[in-house]
């Protein structure tokens, strides 16, 4: 049953406990109390951690952190990748992914980051709600289940218990995950995986690298070079069969294998090398009872996609919307079903886009390599997008299939005009369900179905172009760059149905097909007439 007025509410110490202050537990536990439920962080870290792991995110995280209220221009934090080069041992191009133009979503379509500096302007942003609380140096020690909410028990350095009670709890606990194992799910092997020595250098001198990323398919060594954000450089080398991990691991073979590039420690510091094993797996169910996982407790990816973490922040996108509605009683705790059922299909296809990508370069055969060049060199190139649309879900289907793109895709991002406001669009609406129309919605909606998207605080808006004459108000947008008018001409539709995570809920060409989806959309979330009103 869901959760449903303040009697219930005062029942938990947090509407929500996340396992884990990593990145996604930090946009996760950012959404929720946004919404203005009462969020409790618990980390086993004392501290957090100063090294960098992931290095890069793309366009769609670049939005994501953005309207959370970090500087949308990075300044400091991360930078715009210009393209991504796969060689062979002669330094011929096999494959190039250009990234110079600014993406669908308003912003670069790669960036590398400094992840300690990311999570310290996430930290800084959560510091602004008091209805976020993060407790350090606590370990989850046990998580019990009673069907109508979660106990979970933490243990300090010093041996110190204490207990927490919350109507919903999500791991965010990384890839050794406490709550993945105590959920007793098991997990997908997509049977991939490789031992990496991993090096992050800082020169004393900078250096432009052209492009700034590049893999190299050397089967003697493969090898990669990228950005680890501003002022840094990473480098990673492939173990090879017949060497042995600890002796690799150590700081004398890492400066062997700089040298070739000019990196020694006359010119630069090695801040870190270890070696890390990647793999290709994820869970086979999301979710047990008020269980719920996100980020590397639910999947661990090949790093050469670059999406581990952004996939893991869509998750926390995902999962927020579909959280705040059943917390506020208004829908069925089912809700929460699509979550995993959305996430998983689509981790898993990232996933396998890591691998296919990771085949190119994990080759040690020179025989194996050569047939490689050929096939790159003629052409036979794999698809390079992350950016999946959701095949299956809460979607608008005909005929019992999911309709045709762009339903499941995410919308397209750009400058917008309201009145006397002027930006990126994601930052003129806000949060919520959108309405995007060339005509006015109200005028050719019944009251009931009006009445059903005020209820979800849905921001309708018409879109006019610049050169209308047409003055802009509070539902009337103009549209600076045309691309909502350019998107919608190109599904040939007057309206587009937009969920909170931005992804196209569905289209329609006519008010009756626009009345159809609404109907869908109430049939599919199952709305309750009872809404908490106590939940600020």
């Amino acid at each position: 049953m869901a959760l449903q007025g303040q009697a219930g509410r005062d029942r938990f110490d947090s509407d929500v406990v996340i396992v884990g202050y990593g990145p996604v537990g930090q946009v996760l536990s950012i959404l929720l109390a946004r919404q203005g439920w009462r969020v409790t962080v618990v980390e086993r870290w004392e501290a957090p951690y100063q090294l960098p792991r992931a290095t890069s995110f793309d366009g769609e995280t670049a939005r994501t952190l953005v309207a959370l209220g970090i500087d949308p221009s990075f300044a400091g934090t991360a930078e715009p990748v210009d393209a991504y080069d796969w060689r062979n041992a002669a330094g011929a191009t096999l494959l190039r992914l250009d990234f110079s133009e600014v993406g669908m979503h308003g912003f670069p379509d790669a960036l590398h980051f400094q992840q300690p500096e990311l999570e310290n302007a996430l930290r800084a942003r959560a510091s602004a709600f008091e209805n976020l609380r993060v407790y350090r140096g606590r370990t989850a020690i046990s998580v019990t289940d009673d069907g109508d909410g979660v106990t979970l028990i933490t243990e300090t350095a010093d041996g110190e218990r204490a207990g927490l009670t919350s109507a919903w709890l999500v791991g965010c606990d990384g890839a050794n995950s406490f709550v993945r194992e105590s959920m007793g799910v098991g997990r997908i092997d997509l049977d991939f995986s490789h031992d990496w020595l991993l090096c992050d250098v800082v020169l004393n001198e900078p250096r432009d690298f052209v492009p700034l990323n590049t893999q190299i398919c050397d089967p003697a060594r493969p090898t990669t070079v990228v950005g680890g954000g501003p002022g840094r450089r990473r480098w990673e080398f492939m173990r090879l069969p017949d060497e042995k991990i600890d002796d690799l691991d150590r700081p004398e073979t890492a400066w062997r294998l700089l040298e070739p590039f000019d990196v020694t420690p006359d010119n630069a510091v090695l801040t870190r090398h270890t070696v890390y094993t990647f793999k290709a797996e994820l869970v086979d169910a999301w979710r047990k009872g008020r269980l719920l996982l996100a980020g590397d407790a639910a999947h661990s990816m090949p790093p050469f996609a670059g999406a581990g973490m952004c996939s893991g922040i869509r998750d926390a996108l995902n999962l927020s919307w579909k959280l705040d509605l059943v917390l506020k009683g208004a829908c069925e705790e089912r809700l929460l079903d699509s979550y995993g059922l959305e996430r998983g299909d689509h981790v898993r296809r990232t996933t396998e886009l890591s691998v296919q990508l990771g085949k190119i370069i994990c080759i040690t055969d020179e025989a194996e390599a050569e047939r490689r060049d050929v096939a790159l060199t003629a052409g036979r190139m794999p698809d390079r997008s992350v950016a999946l649309a959701l095949r299956d879900g809460l979607l608008r289907r005909t005929v019992g299939t999911v309709a045709a793109p762009p339903t499941g895709s995410v919308v397209p991002q750009g400058r917008v005009a309201r009145g006397a406001v002027s930006g990126l669009f994601d930052q003129v609406v806000g949060t919520g369900f959108v309405l995007l129309a060339t005509v006015d919605p109200g005028s050719v909606l019944s009251p009931e179905r009006r009445r059903f998207l005020a209820d979800l605080d849905t921001h309708m808006v018409q879109l006019v172009p610049e050169d209308s004459g047409v003055q802009s108000g509070e539902d009337t947008w103009i549209d600076l760059d045309g691309v909502y008018l350019s998107f919608l001409a190109s599904t040939k539709a007057q309206f587009v149905l937009v969920r909170p995570d931005r992804h196209v809920f569905g289209v329609a060409r006519t008010a009756r097909e626009l009345g159809s989806m609404i109907d869908q959309l109430k049939s599919q979330l199952a709305l309750s007439e009872v809404r908490d009103p106590s939940r600020h």
